[in-house]
């Protein structure tokens, strides 16, 4: 198959998925997935175990053949109308979930499988000092960390200058210490080589503290795409919300732009009327023994201490128990009498099973 054959994409785009799917048999793995990264933009493909991030993955690697759909990776269509690249003629590197480093080779023989029979020394050593191992060209695999490992195994699919790197839960194996620092190594790495890379995973911290983009699927599809504060803040459905942390979930009224609750009257970008949910996250409710005109009277019923923060479970006038994420200092205890308001982003969306207002679809 010929490098130019099929349409190109505009050369800002660094992957460009369109309509994508996949079924085994009766299951139905991926359900017309669309899915675009800019050119040396990093995304996270983030969801439940199931929901097709890593079938996604493999389509686009050239693991897997598509059902239907269309795959553009670096300008190249790779796969669709009848077009099916070879994984190996892709100009994709992979980093995989156990690195997939050959134990008999030592750390430049790895990093140079990429590269051919005949590997250039000199850019097996470039790739080396980028992922900050240029002094463990001789060593053997098992002689590194888990963390070196990583790095080796990024260098290797760095080394052939790909067109986009894809990762496949790259931190999993790693213990918590050890991958809170690598996120940020491999983060740095990926944006001082300018390569588009896609990264799967089902860590929703990981994703929203790597990636500029996350692309969140459910059941094969995509539920929501966008910047990390994005999807955070403002989550497009209820199941959204829930899946990436905790949320509060107020009923209101919302009429000619303001949404109407038990916390106040907010304004809201959603364009709807009638019974909804206000959504706010924890740390959007704030807590004082005095607040603004706005806020609620509320007692404190109970609270964990985490050490950079606390979280209070709050008791309003109605009953109900919200929860509020403050800083460790002022400490709140059970008893306190305190004022609570919302200071944070809120969604806004129509009520779970509230009737639909007429003339709007159900």
């Amino acid at each position: 198959m010929s490098d130019n054959a099929g349409r190109a994409a505009p050369p800002c785009v660094g992957l460009r998925v369109r309509g994508l799917r996949k079924s085994f048999g009766d299951v139905r793995a991926v359900a017309g997935a669309d899915i675009e990264v800019r050119s040396g933009g990093t995304c996270a493909l983030l969801g439940p175990s199931g929901c097709g991030k890593t079938t996604t993955l493999r389509m686009i690697a050239g693991l897997e053949r598509p059902d239907a759909g269309e795959i553009v990776v670096g300008g190249r269509v790779v796969s669709g109308d009848g077009i099916f690249v070879a994984p190996e003629q892709r100009r994709i590197g992979m980093v995989f979930q156990d690195y997939a480093l050959f134990p008999h080779m030592d750390v430049g023989a790895n990093v140079g499988y990429g590269l051919g029979r005949k590997p250039d020394r000199a850019r097996v050593r470039e790739a080396l000092d980028l992922v900050g191992l240029a002094d463990a060209e001789g060593r053997l695999v098992h002689e590194l960390s888990g963390g070196q490992q990583q790095r080796v195994a990024l260098a290797r699919a760095l080394a052939p200058t790909p067109d986009l790197v894809l990762l496949d839960e790259p931190f999993s194996n790693l213990d918590a210490s050890l991958r809170d620092r690598l996120r940020q190594e491999v983060s740095d790495i990926l944006r001082t080589a300018g390569v588009t890379a896609v990264f799967v995973t089902h860590d929703q911290e990981e994703a929203m503290s790597i990636a500029e983009q996350v692309v969140v699927m459910r059941e094969g599809c995509v539920e929501q795409c966008g910047a990390p504060e994005e999807v955070y803040l403002r989550p497009a459905t209820r199941w959204m919300a829930a899946f990436l942390g905790e949320i509060e979930v107020l009923p209101g009224e919302a009429r000619e732009g303001r949404a109407r609750c038990e916390l106040g009257s907010l304004p809201m970008e959603s364009h709807v009327d009638g019974e909804v949910d206000v959504l706010v996250r924890p740390e959007g409710l704030a807590v004082g023994f005095s607040g603004p005109s706005n806020a609620a009277s509320a007692v404190v019923v109970s609270r964990r201490f985490f050490g950079h923060d606390q979280l209070l479970g709050l008791r309003l006038e109605s009953g109900r128990v919200v929860r509020s994420r403050r800083l460790s200092f002022p400490a709140w205890h059970p008893g306190d009498h305190v004022r609570v308001w919302i200071e944070g982003p809120v969604e806004v969306l129509p009520r779970a099973g509230a009737p639909s207002p007429a003339g709007s679809p159900a």
